[in-house]
């Protein structure tokens, strides 16, 4: 045991240190909370039972500060050092070394409150104690409820389970709610004029405004999925009816408290809306937005920044939401392993002319996703008498309390501690497991044993069950439910919102099927109840009656025991009276003097406008091999893509796509253009793609506002009744949206308003993904490239609300609006008119920075230089360049000038030449003839991108930043070569009834089996699913296989280091290392680990072998932390050397882009003389290269740092590889975000990195 345990966890002692002579020494040590076991714990422990170390039941990380001083610290010193340096949330402070985990925490028991003897004083005193966030309406419905109608007191934990599930976040009153405005009563709630879009333009809709997500219908396609889902099994094309899914959501609350693991939840809880849509659904994509205050960012240049402003002490500053809130939502999707492909970022703080303050103190963490669902499933079954009430997912915590509750607070007036108390912690691995059980069921088709699935979200199991068994009713023992910490309550184990959690209801007889689901896939499973249908939720204690049986006392009453229809059912609605407000307003002003190049300094840097470098690197927008379209483009892969695509299957061509709209600022001068232009601009956006229709559009509405305070509610009403009324003309919809009302926060002694946002979410499906126009320049100087400008604004050019107001510290008195919805439409339906003829080369649309900075914005990404020529016609040089008004500007051969203009012109929209691409990369800019500007492209693209590095210097090591930072001003498009033709595989193999098996084998927390095996079916091999937990029941051996893959992913969340968990449940499990062992040495075989599973097959010692590594693990290569210190994914560039890899024939000469998406990618080589044999029998034959095709060890090229660019190494026979980029991620050349002109290849066609897996394939058919 204990030697499996130091392999697990290192032997080297972390307390050894050496004393400095005359200081004093100190050890502060900090940890997780005695009560609460971490998710790094609970992977630890999977770990320990796989390798069966049974005994281990928690394993928890610690950190130990050594501190010298001059003097004994004072105890004030040590707690405000331990403050620093601990999350007061999770961990704390241990004050003895510890022994033991136990705590002496004894659970609270329910209690009664004296409501029938103290009426409405009893719930007034409940409701301040546990921050239940009762209103006056409440208080008054939930006396009468107890006292006159069901005539007892409630418990504390009713109560706390109404609070929850029936909060203004779970129930959403305000939008549902009876509007009052100047004393008038309007005709219609909020939530009846954002319906009257769908109502009015329903078309493709088949799931809106109700379930956890929308969707619309999709295509008939040909997915690869198990044909025995469940077990082991290959997997083949199945004709599937797969319909387009989308649902937003935001945790805002949250991340103003704790902004990482805020952030995480926000994500997770997202996913579960996701995949709990009808009767499960399939998770594909994510996008993500932050809106926060002002950064007031060290060293950075932001003059426009109030340095007065005060922040609270409660809530993290803007910068540190914006940092860690990115990270939370980002390492969660790596994990679980779901791409982000599109966001937004904005940041705001200003004192307007009528004296407010306005800034996103609370934040705006928004999180949406993008999936598909088959068509069969897309409505829940009801509840039926003898149905199981049923839990899956991970155990019971004690967090997230009231977090439902706490959210629609402004921030400020609840506890500290109890805001604290509401945050949840995330834990992406058990979200991994979890979907995988909905995904396994939902591939059963016709025989999904869902019934209906709920995920658990805000409220806990109390909002969750009821929401499951409604109307019918069932009970439910408290008892049954899988806790983590045996000193929960009643009231905890009820109402905590601990994440990775689904409700579903099964028939009696589909139990079986859903435990051998969950076995498999390693993942807790819980019976809670049966459907009884009394319409009760009835609560009940089964271990608190067994001990009051043996005593021989009767049972005690049910911890809740309430109706539904009553607390769930047509409650009262709520009224809500506002009166319109006026605010003052001041023109922009910009000082005599001020020059175009004073103004992009500034303009360029603010964060709305700027790089988002700082948000994509960091995040794997590649995983699933499904996305068409994300955030980079253009041979430098910069951040500027305006719509996000994603395909349906690896063998079909349609799909779905999503774009993003909101432009707040605006809203503090017309809320009513505020809503149009949020619109509009997510129009402008998705119009880049080919969509089948603008009438099938529909959209995510999502609200946040600080709606109940002076003049906010009245300002988002009439928001609503413009957006309904320009969707309707439009003829697209909303469908959906969640709201987030209480955007306020206390600070230096007044209530500071975030400016609200209605974010608009649009998504549509796509009939060929292949034609997507991305904002990168490709023409010059050959192909006489022009630039169009198509005007909505047909010459209006308001700054008010403008990103240059906003950076000279105004906010102006009028904003753009859309003052001519139906030419929108014709906008729209012109320039697809375009694309469907491949007639637009780049586009892009006008946005915040205007027209100025969306021109340079196409050149920062071509690498291109444009010349500007622009009309005033009669107005100022900053309201030609700035204004935001809608606009497109498009990139066009001159070839195809005339036949461009004919076409729009038949959709009556009028477009002008303002300039021209040029190959030299200088940016030029005349009005009126007058030269405003001229600059080399790089210099103002480093101003673009100066906000983006100085955020990455937070998160990176700062000299790899630095390093980025000076080599984009050298970067040119990169020399790729090909030494071969990219070719189908040959239908002689594809056609075969008996193809070689492959076994794509993966562990906990792997995520990229299914390109994998979609990589290895495109090649003629018929891939199999197979879990390490399959090997180990011995449900399927290895002699069945002729090659196996260990696919990339996060083994075990990389607890204990990349893949050593996975490493370690192999080698200390005799029978299966040495299944493995053979297999290795069968000469008819093959291997290949991609990124998790290259570090696999380093620990395991099968590259590059025992005959060139030895036998001595301390020799082995690893691979280990990148240099810039965190995960980082690129499309980048390699080279493939000579080598005897047999899955690398013919490819040798060949430098092209790859996928790579990795944390800990650095090949290591403890002993040199390994990899001087290595390099000496041509072993390393991928590496990383720079521009020039030179193998190459600079940063960013080399995104890891490893050695000589190593980036795979071979075994002396070329039968194993084990390399760290995705192929399998870009074997289509849609996957591929860019490649050269010169390359004779379509866009629908194989990618290069096909030829690796049909070698593999023709390597088989030799032996």
């Amino acid at each position: 045991m204990v030697t499996k345990l130091f392999m697990l966890t290192g032997t080297d002692s972390f307390l050894e240190r050496k004393k400095q002579q005359g200081l004093h020494a100190t050890i502060i040590e900090v940890g997780p909370r005695l009560s609460f076991t971490t998710a790094w714990s609970t992977n630890a422990v999977s770990i320990c039972r796989a390798c069966g170390l049974n005994e281990v039941t928690r394993l928890e990380r610690s950190r130990r500060y050594l501190l010298f001083s001059n003097e004994p610290l004072l105890e004030t010193q040590i707690h405000e050092f331990a403050a620093m340096v601990h999350d007061r949330m999770t961990e704390c402070v241990y004050t003895q070394r510890l022994t033991s985990f136990e705590t002496n925490v004894v659970p609270e028991e329910v209690k009664h409150v004296p409501v029938m003897e103290k009426g409405r004083e009893a719930l007034e005193e409940i409701n301040q104690k546990m921050g239940l966030a009762f209103d006056e309406q409440d208080l008054q419905y939930y006396t009468k409820l107890f006292k006159e109608d069901i005539k007892r007191n409630p418990t504390n934990v009713e109560l706390f389970d109404i609070a929850q599930s029936n909060s203004e976040h779970s129930r959403h009153w305000f939008f549902a709610g009876n509007i009052v405005i100047d004393g008038k009563p309007m005709d219609r709630s909020l939530m009846q004029i954002v319906k009257s879009t769908w109502e009015a333009n329903r078309n493709n809709s088949v799931i809106g405004f109700k379930d956890n997500s929308s969707a619309i219908r999709g295509f008939m396609v040909n997915q690869l999925r198990p044909v025995l889902p469940g077990s082991t099994c290959l997997l083949d094309l199945s004709a599937r009816d797969l319909d387009i899914l989308f649902t937003a959501e935001t945790h805002n609350f949250p991340c103003a408290v704790a902004p990482y693991p805020g952030a995480e939840t926000g994500a997770g809880g997202r996913i579960r809306d996701t995949h709990a849509t009808g009767r499960g659904s399939f998770v594909v994509a994510s996008t993500s937005g932050y809106c926060v205050g002002n950064l007031n960012m060290e060293g950075s240049y932001a003059p426009w920044e109030d340095s007065s402003f005060q922040y609270p002490s409660n809530l993290a500053s803007p910068l540190q939401i914006l940092v860690d809130a990115s990270n939370g939502a980002s390492d969660y999707g790596n994990k679980f392993g779901e791409p982000m492909i599109q966001g937004y970022t904005r940041t705001f703080g200003m004192r307007l002319p009528s004296g407010d303050r306005r800034e996103w103190l609370k934040p705006i963490m928004f999180s949406a996703g993008i999936g598909q669902i088959d068509h069969t499933h897309i409505t829940k079954g009801e509840p039926e008498v003898g149905m199981l009430v049923v839990k899956i997912g991970g155990p019971a915590y004690r967090i997230g309390m009231g977090g439902g509750a706490a959210s629609s607070m402004v921030s400020g007036q609840n506890d500290a501690e109890l805001d604290f108390n509401a945050v949840q912690r995330g834990d992406a691995e058990m979200s991994q497991k979890l979907y995988r059980v909905v995904r396994t069921c939902i591939e059963m088709g016709e025989k999904n044993p869902i019934i209906s699935i709920h995920d658990q979200g805000a409220g806990g199991n109390c909002n969750v069950v009821k929401e499951i068994i409604y109307p019918k009713g069932a009970e439910i023992d408290i008892r049954a439910v899988v806790v983590g910490d045996h000193t929960m309550s009643v009231l905890e184990i009820w109402g905590a919102e601990y994440q990775e959690q689904d409700a579903i209801l099964v028939k009696a007889e589909s139990r079986e099927v859903l435990e051998s689901i969950c076995k498999r896939e390693r993942l807790s499973m819980a019976v809670l109840g049966t459907i009884n249908g009394e319409g009760r939720c009835t609560l009940i204690d089964s271990t608190a009656a067994a001990k009051c049986k043996k005593e021989g006392l009767p049972p005690p009453p049910p911890a809740v025991d309430l109706e539904l229809e009553k607390v769930l059912g047509d409650m009262p609605k709520k009224t809500f009276e506002f009166n319109r407000v006026s605010y003052a307003r001041e023109p922009l002003d910009i000082a005599p003097g001020i020059t175009l190049m004073d103004s992009l300094k500034r303009v360029l840097r603010l964060p709305s406008v700027s790089s988002k470098r700082f948000l994509t690197t960091k995040v794997d927008r590649c995983v699933t091999g499904l996305v068409a379209q994300q955030q980079t483009v253009g041979p430098l892969q910069i951040t500027l893509a305006d719509v996000a695509v994603i395909a349906q299957t690896f063998t079909d061509l349609t799909g779905g796509a999503c774009a993003i709209g909101e432009q707040p600022i605006k809203g503090l001068l017309d809320p009513k253009a505020m809503a149009r232009l949020a619109v509009g601009e997510a129009l402008t956006n998705l119009v880049w793609a080919k969509v089948t229709a603008l009438s099938d559009v529909k959209a995510s509405g999502n609200w946040m506002y600080a709606a109940k305070l002076e003049g906010e509610g009245s300002a988002m009403y009439d928001a609503a009744i413009a957006l309904a009324d320009a969707m309707i003309e439009l003829g697209i919809a909303i469908d959906g949206g969640k709201d987030s009302l209480s955007m306020a926060a206390h600070a230096d002694g007044e209530v500071v308003k975030a400016p609200g946002n209605l974010v608009i979410s649009a998504y549509v499906t796509c009939p060929d993904i292949t034609k997507t126009v991305t904002p990168d320049l490709k023409l010059g100087d050959d192909d006489d490239g022009v630039l169009l400008h198509v005007d909505l604004a047909k010459g209006k050019r308001r700054l008010g609300g403008s990103a240059l107001a906003q950076v000279f510290g105004q906010i102006g008195n009028d904003c753009p609006d859309v003052d001519d919805v139906p030419y929108l439409k014709n906008v729209f339906e012109g320039v697809q008119a375009l694309i469907s003829e491949d007639l637009v080369s780049a586009g892009h649309d006008i946005s915040d920075g205007g027209l100025v900075v969306a021109a340079m914005e196409m050149a920062f990404a071509g690498n291109k230089g444009i010349s500007l020529n622009l009309d005033s016609n009669r107005i100022s040089l900053f309201e030609t360049l700035f204004s935001e008004e809608l606009g497109l500007v498009m990139e066009i051969s001159n070839k195809n000038l005339d036949a461009v203009l004919e076409k729009l012109r038949g959709f009556n929209v009028t477009a002008e030449i303002i300039g021209k691409v040029t190959d030299s990369p200088l940016i030029e800019v005349k009005v009126d003839g007058i030269t405003h500007l001229s600059e080399e492209t790089s210099f103002l693209r480093d101003m673009w991108e100066d906000t983006s590095f100085q955020l990455e210097k937070l998160q990176r090591l700062a000299s790899c930043v630095e390093m980025e930072k000076e080599g984009l001003k050298l970067r040119h498009e990169p020399k790729w070569e090909l030494s071969f033709t990219p070719s189908w595989t040959n239908d002689s193999y594809m056609s075969k009834d008996a193809k070689p098996k492959v076994a794509v084998i993966r562990e906990e927390g792997s995520n990229g089996d299914r390109e994998m095996s979609a990589a290895f079916y495109a090649a003629g091999f018929e891939p199999w699913d197979v879990t390490v937990s399959d090997l180990l029941a011995g449900a399927i051996t290895l002699d069945h296989f002729r090659g196996i893959v260990f696919v990339g992913g996060f083994s075990y969340a990389d607890v204990l280091d990349s893949a050593k968990g996975w490493a370690a449940s192999i080698r200390f499990n005799s029978p299966l290392l040495s299944q493995f062992q053979d297999f290795y040495k069968r000469p008819d075989t093959f291997s290949l680990g991609i990124c998790n599973g290259c570090q696999l097959m380093a620990l395991l010692g099968w590259v590059p072998g025992p005959q060139v590594g030895g036998s001595l693990d301390t020799a082995q290569p690893r691979f280990v932390h990148n240099e810039s210190g965190r995960f980082e994914c690129r499309f980048t560039s390699v080279t493939i050397k000579d080598s005897p890899s047999i899955m690398l024939k013919g490819m040798e000469g060949s430098t092209l882009g790859v996928w790579a998406a990795h944390g800990e990618g650095r090949a290591y080589f403890p002993d040199e003389g390994v990899l001087d044999r290595m390099l000496h029998s041509d072993l390393a034959p991928l590496r990383y290269c720079d521009d020039d095709g030179s193998v190459t060890e600079a940063y960013p090229f080399n995104l890891n740092g490893s050695p000589l660019g190593i980036a795979a190494i071979c075994s002396p026979d070329g039968r194993h590889l084990a390399m760290m980029p995705h192929p399998e991620r870009c074997f289509l050349m849609w996957q591929y975000p860019w490649y050269p002109k010169s390359w004779e290849v379509e866009k629908a066609g194989p990618s290069p990195w096909l030829k690796m897996f049909q070698n593999a394939r023709d390597w088989c058919s030799q032996l």
